[in-house]
């Protein structure tokens, strides 16, 4: 699903420059839910936003489903990111003045969806998360986790081939943390590849695979066995 060769990004800054990956190799299969760890400046965030596609290596290879990303324009990168990609964020990125269903519906908007189309997928992905009975709700009116909830669905509804998590859990607190890694485990059960970029050892644990990133490097990459989320709930 995801072939990373020898990847090497750097930033400038005047005169000087910061080195940040430094010939990263790393595969994902399909079906995979797989965490991405490393201390502040290790360049997890660096490598998440070149596979999410808002970001360019300097060097090296990138390839999603088959599709060699390189030399995108924003329109194309815009595009292969509606249509590969599904992401949530640490701060749940939603609007604020739009219900929980518009929200999740907006993916499937750019996807030049019909409306009534956009309205049934949406609440199929509410309902999905238990979140039916919300749809209607503004960000405003819901709580930590079910914000969460609703970027799961909104990132879900345009039936990416890949999700990507940066920090999903990182503003929840513990036992809403655990119930929002039930949902992703749920959902990679169900077939779904899943990265999530973390700085939580008890998260990390609860996927399936955990790569360590150090000073740009991958460090350690292993398989572990995973700890079901609903145990800890």
């Amino acid at each position: 699903m995801i072939q990373i060769e020898d990847l090497h990004k750097s930033y400038h800054m005047g005169n000087n420059s910061l080195h940040v990956l430094k010939g990263i190799n790393f595969n994902v299969k399909e079906g995979e839910l797989v965490s991405i760890m490393g201390s502040s400046g290790s360049g997890k965030s660096t490598l998440l936003n070149i596979l999410g596609m808002l970001d360019e290596a300097d060097q090296g290879s990138y390839t999603l489903d088959g599709v060699a990303i390189k030399n995108l324009n924003e329109k194309i990168a815009a595009g292969y990111r509606n249509k590969f990609l599904g992401f949530v964020f640490q701060s749940f990125n939603l609007i604020n003045y739009k219900s929980a269903l518009d929200n999740v519906a907006m993916p499937l908007y750019y996807q030049g969806s019909k409306r009534k189309e956009r309205s049934q997928k949406a609440m199929h992905y509410l309902e999905k998360v238990g979140l039916a009975e919300w749809s209607h709700h503004l960000p405003n009116e819901l709580s930590g986790g079910q914000k969460q909830r609703v970027a799961i669905a909104r990132a879900m509804a345009s039936e990416p081939k890949v999700l990507l998590a940066d920090e999903p859990t990182g503003a929840l607190d513990t036992t809403t943390s655990y119930e929002v890694m039930e949902l992703i485990q749920q959902i990679n059960d169900e077939g779904k590849t899943i990265l999530i970029v973390t700085h939580e050892d008890d998260i990390a644990h609860m996927t399936k695979r955990i790569v360590n990133l150090k000073d740009g490097v991958i460090i350690d990459d292993k398989l572990v066995n995973q700890v079901k989320a609903n145990a800890n709930v």
